[in-house]
């Protein structure tokens, strides 16, 4: 007797879903491809479109082209766990992927986004895939001996870079820094350019990152350490990483929580996320609906 897990048990189930809409859509006259989902669209064709912006090791081209960092590599598993074999992925700033996700320039953000209450307000979330601390980059000897944001705050002459878009810069402007004190670039890379060529004496980002661009870069940065993470209107700058998804699709974010639910329990889950410096210390304690409530 053939035994069926709870995950067949659903995809079968999806896969009836899916053949009652479009025998009902054509029964209606009315054209499936029109008519239907993100979540049945995706069924249909076996493909799904993920949005990333370059950040080691969150999201990243390898040598030969190929794709690669947390969020892509967790992203394929999970939808190879739904039934999804082709992955399409899109290239954009940080700045612009929520943006461009309700805009449907692609189905999913994939980076590990944080889980912020003012981001709840724009998209839906996946339960979380990782947390993650912030860290600086700064020139080797940190010269300026920046451990925290308040360390930038205190000194006006010290100026600080952050992607467009990212948590670190609230984190700035809570801790004092001012506007004229920041320097906004579009990626990662250029902001470590930015330390290196001395337009800003630290990047802040998370740690990850910056942990990466140090590895990649050993003789012109260095992470500064220690380091005071900052607590921003009772929240702990220990974030959250999760997929973000389009406000109308909570039925591909629910059928992506499942299965993300699976993997994270098993060991494949480290197995995958290991490359990328992320071990059991980094799996998620706090939930969505948490993360997504108004600070006090």
């Amino acid at each position: 007797m053939q035994l069926h897990t709870a995950s067949d048990r659903q995809r079968a189930f999806d896969a009836r879903r899916r053949m009652m809409f479009m025998m009902l859509a054509l029964a209606l006259g009315t054209d499936p491809a029109l008519a239907e989902t993100t979540l049945e669209r995706i069924g249909r064709t076996g493909e799904v479109r993920i949005g990333y912006a370059p950040e080691v090791p969150f999201a990243f081209r390898t040598s030969d082209g190929q794709l690669s960092g947390i969020g892509p590599a967790l992203a394929r598993r999970v939808f190879a766990r739904m039934d999804v074999r082709t992955v399409r992925t899109v290239e954009s700033e940080f700045g612009a992927l929520l943006r461009e996700l309700k805009a449907g320039r692609f189905d999913v953000v994939a980076v590990g986004m944080f889980i912020l209450p003012e981001r709840c307000r724009q998209v839906i979330f996946s339960e979380p895939a990782f947390q993650a601390g912030t860290g600086f980059a700064v020139r080797p000897g940190n010269p300026r001996g920046l451990h925290s944001f308040e360390d930038v705050a205190r000194d006006g002459s010290v100026r600080l870079g952050a992607v467009a878009g990212a948590v670190e810069l609230d984190y700035a402007r809570a801790s004092g820094v001012t506007e004229e004190q920041l320097v906004i670039f579009p990626d990662a890379a250029t902001a470590a350019a930015g330390v290196k060529a001395g337009r800003v004496d630290a990047y802040a980002a998370m740690a990850l990152t910056v942990q990466s661009l140090v590895q990649r870069n050993p003789r012109q940065l260095e992470r500064a350490e220690p380091f005071r993470n900052p607590t921003v209107r009772g929240r702990t700058s220990l974030e959250h990483g999760a997929y973000a998804f389009r406000p109308e699709d909570e039925d591909l974010r629910d059928a992506f929580n499942r299965h993300l639910a699976e993997l994270l329990r098993t060991p494949e889950y480290l197995d995958l996320v290991a490359p990328f410096g992320l071990t059991r210390e980094n799996l998620p304690d706090r939930t969505t609906a948490q993360l997504c409530a108004p600070s006090p």
